[in-house]
């Protein structure tokens, strides 16, 4: 059974969405930490609740970001993680926990990468003016939003959308896409080679439709 160690920052959605499909039994794997970067999050409220340790690394509290960088990848190591998902985590990561834990951190991102990286993903579609807008959920390499594409899910981009309405919808589909790439990763079910990643095995019948899963390339 894979360890797995959530990063957050916010409210937390996408982590319960994992920890959900977690105590289902739908991922074979056990969370055993939340990192959170801030007090006060609704991530860290969700962990207590549900018995996850919660370990605090306030990034405000450091004079500099590699201090901060050294304490992450301090506890990072003692928590010992077969993958580390990053669930609405808004620090950049370190190289150096980036080349530790190569092929073993994984990202949601609220848009069909490789269009719109970074900040403000859903506004830069709109600004764009595209017709699909979606989710990836990728790999973490030493760029922004560059990592090998695990999976992806699609939703229409409709005339009268504004930012916080494609939000909204893209974020259901991050609810369902991210817990499922955690699912193949801790069922061994993917294969990363260099930028492809591969599926192992044809999804099963109880698996959610819709993801574009099977040798996703950029």
């Amino acid at each position: 059974m894979k360890r797995i160690v959530c990063l957050a920052s916010g409210r937390g959605s996408n982590f319960l969405a994992v920890l959900s499909e977690i105590e289902s039994g739908t991922i074979h794997g056990r969370c055993v930490g939340l990192i959170v970067d801030r007090e006060g999050t609704g991530a860290a409220h969700i962990a207590e609740e549900h018995g996850i340790p919660v370990s605090l690394i306030d990034y405000s509290s450091f004079s500099a970001k590699e201090e901060y960088e050294e304490e992450l990848l301090r506890t990072l190591r003692l928590l010992d993680p077969d993958l580390i998902v990053l669930a609405g985590y808004m620090k950049i990561l370190g190289s150096a926990i980036i080349r530790e834990y190569k092929g073993m951190i994984m990202n949601i991102h609220p848009s069909l990468l490789p269009a719109f990286p970074g900040l403000s993903a859903q506004k830069q579609a709109l600004a764009y003016g595209v017709k699909v807008s979606g989710c990836t959920v990728h790999f973490v390499d030493e760029g922004t939003d560059t990592g090998p594409i695990v999976l992806q899910r699609c939703v229409l981009v409709l005339d009268d959308d504004d930012e916080e309405r494609l939000s909204a919808r893209i974020l259901a589909e991050e609810h369902i896409a991210l817990p499922e790439a955690v699912a193949l990763f801790c069922s061994d079910q993917i294969t990363l080679r260099e930028r492809l990643v591969l599926r192992n095995q044809k999804p099963g019948p109880g698996q959610v439709p819709g993801s574009m899963t099977e040798g996703s390339r950029l």
